[in-house]
């Protein structure tokens, strides 16, 4: 037994069941025994793979848009280059080398990471050495005047809470104890006026507030303060119901209740609800687009090329399986599953990878 479960029986025990929302939250972010906060989680030795681990061509491209994105805010002499859940540096150190091409972009910027783990913000400070990064631990003291906000893999890891519809109607799904004194999913009985959605009996409806508290705070700052974010992460694009709540440890799915603290836990984000959340904020939505079309229009097959043929031949087979990787469809990519929404002041004008718009390619 991990030392969290363990402490999540006392919790239970002490207090009743946990709303799945506070199981999260626990079980990822718990002070001493939370999974981000022990561990450096990326990557073949962790528990999985993201986009800017598997190629540089990601974050190239990602820095590339934003430095579009700036030119198109009238190129502020002074603005915020946000990353919210920076992992271990890698997208923001593509992102700044990439950009060095562009005049006055790095002279205008300062790196800002939200990130509460010790361990990665540690392996950011490698990872982004020379570069002065300022870390936050909540996405309001991050945001101040003009930014450029990058969030990949973020809202599928905030905490959210689950509904079930029974005979009876729609009861909160919560973590308890079984007989044997484990863990166990149970339900407790929802206020009457407390969800009025219709749906089949044995449907499972999600609601996160976490993500859409940070997702519409962003949008709120950026219809004030100018500027524009995105956010790429798996999900859907038009809300549904479903139970999405999910396990990984080295890099195949558990329990979520097994092992607490040892295991990462997502669940999909719902980007419909997402725009939704922007737009009543204040800020222009663009997208979502799937990632592969996202990146496709940004230029990735170019710049494939281009680096394939500086490459030996080795390196030309790791560069066509990344391309590969992160634009296939199904199982075999994340072209399709993930997905890529910008919002941005409402004054500016349509974002590349949403309009066809290509990016210039670089060499």
């Amino acid at each position: 037994m991990t030392t969290l479960k363990a402490e999540l029986i006392r919790l239970i025990r002490d207090e009743g069941p946990l709303p799945i929302s506070r199981f999260m939250a626990l079980a990822l972010g718990h002070p001493r025994h939370g999974y981000y906060m022990t561990r450096d989680p990326f990557g073949q030795e962790g528990d999985f793979t993201t986009a800017p681990e598997i190629s540089q061509m990601f974050g190239e491209l990602i820095g590339l848009w934003s430095a579009h994105l700036w030119q198109a805010m009238g190129a502020p002499a002074r603005f915020r280059l946000v990353e919210l859940g920076p992992g271990r540096g890698t997208l923001m150190a593509d992102v700044l080398r990439a950009t060095r091409i562009v005049p006055g972009f790095h002279a205008a910027l300062s790196v800002h990471l939200v990130e509460t783990s010790p361990v990665l913000r540690a392996k950011q400070a490698a990872t982004l050495s020379g570069t002065e990064p300022v870390w936050h631990d909540a996405v309001a003291t991050a945001l101040d005047g003009p930014a450029i906000v990058l969030a990949n893999e973020l809202l599928d890891a905030l905490p959210l809470d689950q509904f079930v519809m029974t005979a009876e109607g729609w009861h909160e799904r919560l973590v308890g104890l079984d007989d044997h004194g484990g863990l166990a999913f149970g339900l407790a009985l929802v206020g009457e006026d407390s969800l009025k959605i219709a749906a089949p009996a044995g449907s499972v409806f999600e609601q996160p507030f976490a993500a859409l508290d940070v997702v519409a705070e962003v949008a709120r700052h950026l219809a004030n303060a100018g500027g524009g974010a995105l956010f790429i992460d798996y999900g859907s694009m038009h809300s549904g119901l479903g139970d999405t709540l999910q396990a990984m440890k080295r890099h195949a799915f558990v329990d979520p209740l097994a092992e607490p603290g040892e295991a990462d836990l997502t669940v999909h984000v719902d980007f419909e609800r997402m725009g939704q959340a922007a737009l009543k904020a204040g800020a222009a939505l663009h997208g979502p687009a799937s990632q592969r079309d996202f990146l496709l229009a940004l230029g990735l097959a170019q710049r494939a090329q281009t680096l394939s043929q500086k490459a030996d031949t080795a390196q030309r087979q790791a560069i066509s399986d990344a391309f590969d990787r992160l634009i296939a469809p199904g199982e075999a990519g994340m072209g399709d599953l993930f997905k890529v929404v910008a919002l941005s002041h409402p004054a500016l004008p349509p974002l590349p990878g949403f309009d066809l718009h290509r990016l210039p390619e670089q060499g």
